[in-house]
């Protein structure tokens, strides 16, 4: 189930309250007792990344990482809306309140990035170079353009006198250049995760936890309800992470 290109990376979780202030910010933070729970069950490790509290009660977000084999894999099943219904503990006359947070999991990219230039993967063209640098620059095939197969990327270095010299210039540009091109697609990939993740409209929710009129957790993608809501909020999510990735194998 576990087969993604960042399945086996650590996990970036962020929760952050919805609307409804008080209520809201306490919802967020008991989502975020769930997953520290739920690590802690698994033997891995919590490092907090931001930590915002609320103004009266409970958190208004939290960013953290869990550090673990699959962390990524097994989490972002949990990326949507969670919606809470219990009587409001912030309310003298005991009404029942309706709460949403919203969960987003990011896969933890390598932070160093390793430009490997293998030499069957250039093509190397040595030609006269042009323009300005006296008669010495025509006579002689110091030129040099590099051609990085797999990119398509192409540099060439006419600066200095010796072909040498160029192409060790134009091998520096060519690794900057390689550097900022796999940048560039580790961001696309991170932007690629945040838009898959629908609009967090309060519409959108993946799960809800009822404490009242009766005690159920029932995950709306998979139809799976579970009793012991106390259970499950103190880290026992594993039949819905489960459910879902089977789920989804399944497709």
């Amino acid at each position: 189930m576990l087969d993604g290109d960042d399945d086996s990376k650590n996990a970036i979780l962020s929760i952050n309250a919805g609307a409804g202030g008080t209520e809201a910010q306490d919802w967020a933070e008991m989502l975020f007792r769930m997953y520290t729970r739920w690590v802690e069950r698994r033997g891995y490790k919590i490092e907090l990344i931001d930590y915002q509290p609320g103004e009266e009660a409970g958190i208004k977000s939290v960013t953290f990482t869990a550090r673990g084999e699959n962390a990524f894999g097994y989490l972002k099943s949990e990326i949507g809306v969670h919606r809470l219904v219990r009587i409001s503990p912030f309310n003298a006359s005991g009404k029942r309140h309706t709460s949403f947070a919203s969960v987003f999991v990011y896969p933890e990219l390598d932070q160093e990035i390793v430009v490997d230039i293998e030499d069957k993967d250039l093509r190397v063209d040595v030609y006269r170079a042009s323009g300005a640098g006296g008669q010495h620059v025509n006579k002689t095939s110091s030129a040099v353009r590099i051609t990085h197969l797999p990119t398509g990327i192409v540099v060439q270095c006419q600066q200095e006198k010796s072909q040498h010299r160029n192409k060790d210039m134009a091998l520096k540009v060519l690794k900057a250049r390689l550097y900022q091109h796999a940048k560039q697609k580790q961001d696309d990939k991170l932007q690629e995760v945040h838009d898959s993740k629908d609009e967090i409209a309060w519409g959108s929710q993946i799960r809800s936890y009822v404490l009242h009129p009766y005690q159920m957790v029932k995950d709306h993608r998979i139809g799976l309800d579970i009793g012991n809501v106390n259970e499950v909020l103190d880290g026992g999510i594993d039949p819905f992470i489960e459910g879902v990735l089977l789920a989804k194998k399944h497709k």
